[in-house]
């Protein structure tokens, strides 16, 4: 199926410079855009592509320059990255519709109490315990396990080997992917006089609320006792874990391999980067910002903040700080220096106080 650049324009609410009728079939990265294609430019440190893909069509900002001559027809946006996503998106549902799978296959298990919703597709070897609810245009690929009690809402995809243990809700709109799995037992072992552990059952459950997107091989803990907590909108990476009782907030971003301790409350429209550590039993402010590798061993209270380093510090500190760390090679020089210096001096000093003695 080809579109005509003016088409897309309308679609995103863009405007066209260049040729308005050329058509494109496909989405590409600018830097192997070939004829036929479209792709966009947000980041700048991409600029040179512009001059030189054969992409037919290129989404660009409204206010974007050019240095210099462009072959490709332009259509000028207010946010590239964002109507690029919006055409990717459309583009994922039209490849998904035409493969579009209802119904159940076989072998499955799906015990007589469950309520399926309409339009449901539950794909073979899954297995859908008692009392599940599952809601309306819910796709449950291969080899997904739905343990006793557990809710999942409409219009969500659990991609192949998606463990959910009893008694976790889901929301409307989920996506989780392959081998997440949800509502395992949080890490609840009490010390023994003898030095053994005893187990502390987890009799909580994981809420996952709407918009929610979780990655490959994550694990959320269920809660000692209450919820471990999800919030609306929330994205996450592949690899990560989140402790029992941990509450991440709305609209919250954490990338892979970052682990949350139990008990602790990620504010907001937060951002955690890559194998971040995060103490157990803290409070993170609103729109808290974390840089990669990060160690956070304390609460934050001030909303809209950056941390980096480890243990974490103001980004400004951190800043100043790694100066200093990569200097340390020229200061260690400096001091020896300075000691050899000062060592001489005080021969020096040494010799004149005995010569002048013995002139005495």
């Amino acid at each position: 199926m080809q579109f005509t650049a003016k088409q897309i324009s309308e679609f995103i609410n863009g405007s066209v410079e260049g040729d308005a009728g050329v058509k494109v079939g496909e989405l590409s990265k600018i830097e192997d855009g070939k004829e036929g294609s479209l792709c966009f430019l947000s980041n700048p440190k991409y600029e040179g592509f512009l001059y030189s893909t054969k992409a037919s069509v290129v989404i660009v900002g409204q206010d974007f320059v050019p240095s210099q001559p462009v072959q490709s027809t332009l259509i000028r946006v207010a946010d590239p990255y964002s109507a690029f996503s919006l055409l990717l998106e459309k583009y994922n549902e039209a490849v998904n519709m035409a493969g579009a799978r209802s119904g159940i296959e076989q072998p499955s298990f799906i015990h007589p109490s469950a309520k399926i919703g309409r339009n449901v597709y539950v794909a073979a070897f899954s297995y859908i315990a008692e009392d599940v609810e599952i809601g309306d245009n819910t796709k449950i690929e291969a080899q997904v396990y739905l343990g006793a009690g557990t809710t999942v809402g409409s219009d969500c995809i659990l991609f192949p080997g998606v463990k959910v243990y009893n008694k976790c809700v889901i929301g409307d709109r989920v996506v989780l992917h392959s081998n997440t799995v949800i509502g395992s037992d949080g890490f609840g072992f009490a010390p023994q006089p003898d030095g053994t552990y005893s187990k502390i059952a987890q009799i909580g459950n994981v809420v996952i609320e709407d918009d929610v997107e979780i990655g490959a091989n994550t694990t959320i803990d269920r809660a000692t006792m209450g919820s471990t907590f999800i919030r609306r909108g929330v994205k996450l990476d592949n690899l990560i874990q989140i402790a029992h009782n941990v509450d991440v907030g709305e609209h919250s971003v954490v990338a892979a391999q970052s682990g949350i301790s139990g008990s602790t409350k990620l504010g907001e429209k937060s951002v955690v980067g890559g194998q971040v550590g995060i103490a157990g039993h803290l409070s993170l402010a609103r729109r808290t910002q974390i840089g990669a590798q990060a160690g956070i061993n304390f609460s934050i209270a001030e909303e809209n903040k950056q941390w980096h380093g480890s243990p974490a510090q103001p980004l400004r500190d951190w800043m100043r700080a790694s100066v200093i760390f990569r200097q340390l090679p020229a200061v260690e020089k400096r001091i020896g220096m300075l000691e050899t210096r000062l060592a001489e001096l005080r021969s020096l000093i040494e010799h004149n106080s005995t010569t002048q003695n013995n002139e005495r």
